[in-house]
């Protein structure tokens, strides 16, 4: 650790806070300089200290104006330090949780459960990449018992270098599948990169939880300590799957409860899709891991309502709509349709946004998508981007170049005692669509 660090972090101790956008400067803060592709954060020292920020942590010599600018190799790399320097002044336990799918949920259900029992803090919003986690990190303080960190990656190598930051105590990853191909060289780059999760552990000699419903995390997990929950009565946490129509409805148990299947309590979630039950259940065996009682980790469970449109069901005076526009990919995508298809309902719609970050494998995945949705009896089939174009062929199938074309026409529409299913990448921005039906 440089001798510039410790400097730093004895202002950090003094003025805990940081920043990072001198359009909205925090007072008592330290605002850190950072730069872009096209833009030079430095420029915006002045204007953060005039805001109230104590200090302004820069790279460029031409902006240190006077003791107020504090000068680094690389403003980047000194916040990542600084956060992991803070993170090992701690005794906070750190869970790094990742995953293709499913990896905020977990996080928000976690935090919902470990609170009941200890000072618990999660990754905010999605603050999860090379800046996120080191503002996470710092957020921390002595009192914090236990921390979720939540960690996403857009390429190979991502993985290994939030681990690096965030010297996590446990792993957790949610699933594997096709998502931001484009930056990770296909499926097997993706499992590589997750498992960089794994590969700190195991250095480290630490402990994973693990899905044992995925034999990929079984295989990938082997030599590291394990607390697995699944369906094998083997596993430490043992999930029962009851109903998805529309909200997950499971119960759970430890292998150490003799109490039979038929006797245990039924937890009914807040969440829609069966793909939920696996992240429900893996908040169930951390729950259980640090000894939150099971009342208490079934009222957490059961309390969790989720936001940010991640699978809400929004109803209006006609129809119920199912909003999960937060993320898409091709197995998020799968697994919605899949459950979707599955609810009982006499009359459904579906609305599609394209998904993004797939590189030369576009085309090939959308063309899979919509011919699958085009198998399932949908009423109303409405796909929203250019790389559906080519394949939107059919009586039932409505295509539009962008989401506000879409939205022109759903409102010139009048659809009555539906069920809608309304998914896409966030970009789509397809929350938009809600209106049209109100």
């Amino acid at each position: 650790m440089t001798q510039s660090i410790h400097i730093l972090y004895k202002h950090y101790q003094n003025f805990p806070r940081i920043c990072t956008d001198s359009r909205s400067p925090i007072k008592g803060s330290i605002f850190f300089a950072l730069s872009g592709p096209s833009f030079n954060g430095n420029k915006f020292a002045a204007q953060a200290l005039a805001g109230g920020c104590e200090f302004a942590v820069i790279d460029d010599i031409a902006y240190q104006a006077d003791e107020r600018y504090i000068l680094v190799k690389d403003t980047l790399l000194s916040l990542q330090q600084l956060a992991n320097f803070h993170r090992n002044q701690l005794k906070t336990r750190i869970i790094a949780i990742t995953g293709s799918n499913g990896k905020t949920t977990s996080k928000e259900l976690l935090r919902n459960v470990l609170q009941k029992k200890f000072n618990t803090y999660a990754t905010r919003g999605n603050l999860n990449n090379h800046i996120g986690v080191p503002l996470t990190l710092l957020e921390l303080s002595k009192e914090t018992e236990i921390a979720i960190i939540e960690m996403g990656a857009s390429k190979q190598g991502d993985i290994k270098e939030l681990v690096d930051i965030a010297e996590p105590d446990f792993g957790l990853i949610t699933n594997i599948g096709k998502a931001h191909l484009e930056g990770m060289g296909g499926i097997e780059g993706v499992i590589k990169t997750k498992t960089e999760l794994y590969d700190f552990i195991r250095s480290r000699n630490l402990q994973v939880f693990v899905n044992t419903l995925h034999s990929v995390f079984t295989q990938k997990a082997e030599g590291i300590s394990q607390i697995t929950y699944g369906e094998n009565q083997s596993d430490d946490v043992i999930g029962y799957f009851h109903s998805s129509d529309p909200f997950v409805k499971f119960s759970w148990k430890s292998n150490k409860n003799e109490t039979s299947e038929n006797n245990l309590p039924i937890i009914s979630s807040k969440l829609i899709g069966r793909y939920n039950y696996e992240n429900l259940l893996a908040a169930a065996c951390v729950g259980n891991f640090f000894e939150v009682s099971t009342s208490e980790i079934n009222q957490a469970l059961e309390e969790y309502t989720p936001d940010n449109n991640r699978s809400q069901i929004v109803t209006t005076s006609s129809n119920k709509i199912i909003l999960d526009a937060y993320n898409a990919n091709p197995t998020s995508m799968k697994e919605a349709l899949s459950n979707f298809k599955d609810m009982n309902h006499p009359s459904k719609m579906v609305i599609l946004g394209q998904m993004n970050e797939l590189g030369d494998v576009s085309q090939v995945e959308h063309q899979i998508l919509t011919e699958a949705v085009m198998r399932f009896d949908f009423q109303t089939i409405v796909l929203i981007g250019e790389p559906y174009k080519p394949f939107a062929k059919g009586q039932n199938i409505h295509h539009f170049g962008s989401t506000n074309d879409a939205e022109s026409w759903l409102k010139d529409q009048t659809f009555e005692n539906k069920l809608i299913l309304i998914k896409g990448s966030r970009s789509n921005k397809l929350e938009k669509l809600v209106e049209a039906f109100v």
